[in-house]
Parts: C-alpha cells; structure tokens; sequence
C-alpha cells in the first residue's frame, strides 16, 4: 500500500508525502512509543526509493517518504527556492503536518545532509538520525562541472526504460561494473513523453540545489546534532572510511556502519544488509 499525502512546504510549494505498507500494529506492552520516521531520498531521487525499508519500517514505526521540491511527484515551480534553507524548513514542515514530531530522520546523501542540518537546528524535533552516504566536506567548483557534463552527457530522451536501465547500470561510477540496481534506481525517475523517457526532474533545477551545497564544508553542524546518530557508508561509496570515521568522532552520539558490496545508493544497493545495520539502532533508541 502507498498512499500519498499533501503537504505544503517553504514558500507554499507543494510536496507530495507518501506512506508505504501498513499502519504499524499497535503494541500491548508497556514502554515508549516507537517515533515517527521522515525519508529524505537525494538529489535526483523520490520517495519511492525508500519504498522497501519504509515497508519494513512500517512493522513498528510510522514511516514516511517524502518527494522534495523539484523531485518526483513534488512542484517543480521554475521560480522556487532551491537553498539548503528551503530543503530544510520543507522538513520542518513536513514534521508539522505529518504529525511525526519528534522523529527519527532517515536521509540518503543530499537527503542526509539536509536531515542533519535540520537536527542541529531543531534538536528537539529529532529523536535520531541515520546520514547514509554523505560526505560533510565541500566538493569545490570542479564536481559542478562535472555534474554539468554528465547531465548533458545523457542521450535524453531514452526510447525505452530498457534504454534507461542499461545507459545507467552498465557502468557504475563507484565500483567500475554493472550495477543492475543502479539501473533501475534511475528507471523509477523517468516519466514516458511523447518522445521518449526523460527525468521527472528538470537538470537545471537538480544543478541549482546542488549549487547550495557543494562549495561548503558541513562539520560545524554535524557537531551540532545531539542526538543519537548512524553513519552508513558503502564499502565502494562515495563517502571514503577515513571522512565517515572522522564525522563518527566530530558527532557527539556518533556511531559508525559500513555496508559490503554496495556503492553510492547503499539502500537500494544491498537492502538486507541495509536493514541489518539500521534497525538495530532504531531498536537502541526506545532502550
């Protein structure tokens, strides 16, 4: 089951929420409630890429996934605010409406610093955090440019979602082989045209918010969480093991996880071991 719900974020864009699998059973035994969980995908993702852990998280907690501005079924205004501002007080809002306050915030790269962004500045909104494969150091001018490249690299639009799967899977760019997954993470954001498949995202509009980010460096606020938090990286992933032990150590209720054989999209890569290294800290934070 998904169902989706309506909530109006930061300069009243419109942002679409989505709960997947059943409510969670209510539980006779005596102790805290299970919080509340908010999914932030990354840049480029949905909300339907959180579909099997929030499934899964759905045995226990309220989970949700939300489409950000300019991602998935989400508005796409031309003129709205694309800052970390923005992404962030969206969260907030989100929160708000959804009831889910405080709860836990699950976020995948762009997602995940969104969500620790947000707890250092609401600390009393979040209960824990999980910052999945997220460097908290600037990338510089160079990685704009590249991204720039590579958007215009793309043989846009695609004839066939085979076109898509094979395009993006047959080479992944953090561990140098197939990654048929990759593939099909990139299929789900794709939307048949006239003409073709193309994104559901406008590229411009993925460069902006990227811009917001990419040329500053995040420790300041990631030593400003206070709560319990996990850093997940994939073994082949964009954050190296040096940087993710070092934002553990910077973190004042850090804790660290890697995950074999996944790269950058850890989650989508390797979603077993995923849940092996996550629920058992959700299940520390009602201890």
């Amino acid at each position: 089951m998904a169902r989706r719900i309506d909530v109006t974020g930061a300069g009243g864009v419109r942002l679409a929420a989505w709960e997947f699998g059943d409510p969670p059973k209510t539980d006779p035994a005596p102790g805290p409630a299970a919080p509340g969980v908010l999914l932030l995908h990354g840049l480029m993702g949905r909300a339907s890429h959180w579909a099997a852990t929030a499934r899964w998280l759905s045995g226990r907690h309220r989970a949700v996934a939300l489409d950000q501005r300019g991602h998935g079924r989400s508005e796409k205004p031309p003129q709205a605010s694309f800052t970390r501002e923005a992404y962030v007080e969206d969260v907030g809002a989100a929160l708000d409406q959804l009831g889910l306050a405080p709860a836990v915030l699950i976020g995948h790269a762009m997602g995940a610093l969104t969500a620790w962004q947000f707890a250092a500045k609401h600390p009393d909104l979040v209960r824990g955090l999980v910052i999945c494969d997220m460097r908290a150091s600037a990338l510089g001018a160079a990685s704009q440019q590249e991204w720039t490249q590579w958007f215009r690299s793309w043989p846009v639009p695609f004839a066939t979602l085979a076109d898509v799967r094979t395009w993006f899977g047959e080479d992944d760019p953090w561990t140098d082989r197939p990654n048929p997954a990759r593939g099909a993470y990139y299929a789900e954001v794709m939307a048949e045209s006239a003409d073709g498949w193309r994104p559901v995202f406008d590229p411009e509009q993925m460069l902006s918010s990227r811009e917001t980010w990419i040329h500053d460096a995040h420790w300041d606020e990631l030593a400003q969480v206070g709560c319990p938090t996990l850093v997940v990286r994939g073994l082949d992933g964009e954050l190296g093991r040096a940087e993710a032990q070092e934002m553990v150590r910077v973190l004042p209720r850090g804790r660290y996880a890697e995950v074999a054989d996944a790269g950058h999209l850890v989650h989508y890569d390797q979603p077993e071991a995923w849940r092996a290294v996550v629920e058992p800290f959700l299940d520390s934070l009602q201890d």
